[in-house]
């Protein structure tokens, strides 16, 4: 029996350690829950239920008196607050390879600093191309993203074919790409700010730094007032998500690590599974063409499939071309292209994007089959011209030397 019992955990175990699992999983979750969204007589009881007030409007329950104060639905606490756990893991990312990483120092984070920037500003003119004289002109930070589970769970599908840099490289400008994502939210997704509600989140943000300045150890004071920032945003009209990057920047290293490994699992297997769930409950236009004759599609698809590719590489090449920064090494400009192709592959944060650019349910739905669609494109066109590649130079690298460093190169989701 207690053989039997080792038979089937073991592969559950080897599933959640193996660094791929994160990406399978969000895939797995999508494909469910589309297709639970189009199941003929429940799918749209399914969809309604991610958006079905869980507060109450009874003035004698709690739920009144929380009404205004938290989220009112289930997708809302999901989106607003369990999502600010994630967005802790983008801001602990971002800070590790600040200080340990690929970010390190100017020289060797310039290459993947530009070819994100230029990642990000392709796409966004594309979509404003086709959408800059409708009402969906606002979307256009949708398609800026790049996954960095999905990237970096096709990426390392391809094993020993490509260089370990080549993998860092796509981890260090995702992790960029996130910041840029982050900071495009709060600065062009805030509706309806309230000064008050921001100066007390500003004073709160001083007295984090002020802690991490001081060396307080105490993980609890730093969530207690991540919990409180999280509020003050809230009632602010920036996304209340923002308050756990502050909080993955300010927590002292040594802190970050424990927390880290604390949280990693509900994190990677529970939260962003739940996040794929509900935000992918879209029901299908009755007509296919319905998304490609839409602007937005077009937009969203093009700017992730065309423009995260072409401006990866062309800032990459520029860059490097005028000595402004060095390819990694053992890389080419050929398997650049590849990263660049797989940096199109855009779900966590271009979803997220989605549900702050649109209060339309009809244009949500659209954008988002349209990450889908771009992202499969990028996905599949991504592997099958890196696999083509390395078959055709015959190539196979060599294992890194510091595999005793995994979480160098190992997909992280961010």
């Amino acid at each position: 029996m207690v053989k039997h019992l080792h038979n089937i955990f073991t592969p559950l175990r080897n599933f959640l350690e193996d660094s791929r699992s994160a990406g399978v999983l969000l895939i797995i979750c999508t494909v469910c829950s589309l297709a639970m969204a189009n199941l003929p007589h429940l799918g749209a009881a399914y969809v309604d239920w991610w958006t079905r007030d869980v507060l109450g409007s009874q003035a004698a329950t709690v739920g009144s008196f929380l009404h205004g104060h938290v989220p009112d639905s289930v997708e809302g606490w999901i989106n607003d607050v369990l999502m600010s756990f994630f967005f802790f893991f983008v801001g602990a990312e971002i800070k590790r390879e600040m200080l340990q990483g690929e970010l390190a120092s100017l020289r060797r984070s310039l290459l993947p600093i530009l070819a994100a920037l230029g990642g990000m500003l392709f796409p966004a003119l594309i979509y404003t191309l086709f959408n800059h004289d409708t009402f969906y002109h606002h979307g256009w930070g949708i398609p800026m993203a790049t996954d960095i589970a999905f990237s970096l769970g096709v990426l390392s599908l391809l094993g020993r074919r490509v260089p370990v840099q080549l993998k860092i490289f796509l981890m260090a400008l995702a992790i960029i790409d996130d910041l840029g994502a982050v900071v495009t939210i709060a600065l062009f997704y805030a509706s309806g700010l309230h000064v008050e509600y921001l100066w007390l989140a500003g004073g709160l943000l001083v007295l984090l730094i002020l802690c991490n300045v001081w060396k307080l150890k105490y993980a609890g004071v730093y969530f207690l007032l991540g919990a409180a920032l999280w509020w003050s945003l809230f009632h602010s009209g920036v996304h209340p998500t923002i308050a756990g990057v502050v909080l993955g920047f300010t927590l002292p290293l040594s802190r970050l690590e424990q927390v880290e490994y604390i949280l990693h699992k509900p994190v990677h297997f529970v939260i962003l599974p739940l996040f794929a769930l509900a935000n992918t409950a879209v029901i299908f236009p009755h007509s296919g063409q319905d998304i490609f004759r839409s602007t937005i599609s077009m937009g969203v698809m093009l700017g992730l499939f065309a423009g995260k590719p072409l401006g990866i590489f062309l800032a990459s090449f520029i860059a490097t071309r005028l000595g402004l920064a060095a390819l990694p090494s053992h890389t080419s400009y050929r398997e650049l292209l590849g990263a660049g192709i797989l940096g199109g592959i855009g779900f966590t944060m271009s979803i997220f994007t989605t549900s702050l650019a649109f209060h339309s349910a009809e244009a949500r739905a659209i954008a988002k089959l349209s990450i889908l669609l771009g992202s499969l494109g990028s996905a599949i066109l991504g592997y099958l011209y890196l696999y083509g590649l390395a078959r055709q130079t015959g190539t196979r690298h060599a294992a890194p030397a510091y595999q005793a460093k995994p979480e160098e190169y190992a997909v992280s989701v961010a």
